[in-house]
This record gives C-alpha cells, sequence and structure tokens, in this order.
C-alpha cells in the first residue's frame, strides 16, 4: 500500500483528501485503480499526469514499479515546447 500525494485538482475526486492509499506495484496500475476508485480523477489522468517517486519525475514509463515506501506525488503534466 502506497501513500499517493495529490495535487489540487484531483483532491475533490477523492473527497478533499489530499493523500490516498493505493495497492499497486506499478505507475499503469496506480492509474488504473486510481480510476476504479476515484473516478472523478479520469479526466485528468487522460488529459496526462506526471509521477514523482522519490523525487525523479516519469512522464511515460507507466511500467515503472512503485518501491515500498516511497514517496509518490501525482503531478500535472506540463507540455513543453
Amino acid at each position: 500500500m502506497a501513500d499517493i500525494h495529490l495535487w489540487g485538482a484531483l483532491r475533490p475526486a477523492a473527497g478533499g483528501a489530499s493523500v490516498v492509499q493505493v495497492n499497486a506495484k506499478t505507475i499503469r496500475e496506480l492509474f488504473r485503480k486510481l480510476e476504479e476508485d476515484y473516478p472523478g480523477m479520469a479526466p485528468h489522468i487522460a488529459r496526462g499526469v506526471a509521477v514523482s517517486i522519490n523525487g525523479k519525475i516519469f512522464r511515460d514509463n507507466w511500467q515503472e514499479e512503485l518501491p515500498e515506501g516511497a514517496e509518490i506525488y501525482l503531478l500535472p503534466r506540463i507540455q513543453g515546447g
């Protein structure tokens, strides 16, 4: 079970919580379970989310494993140009 820290726009979908707990092994599984448990997050995830795991940001590698005890943050994905 991992603590997932949410940015402000996701909190209403989680009943106002800034942190939710999810049992997932990879980032892809994390997204799937968040969409199941908190359907209001699905549009945000579809638009693009970055995931910070212990300070390293992942934008596309959804097979990345979530280490036990990791510090995990969901962040809005910012498009570069």
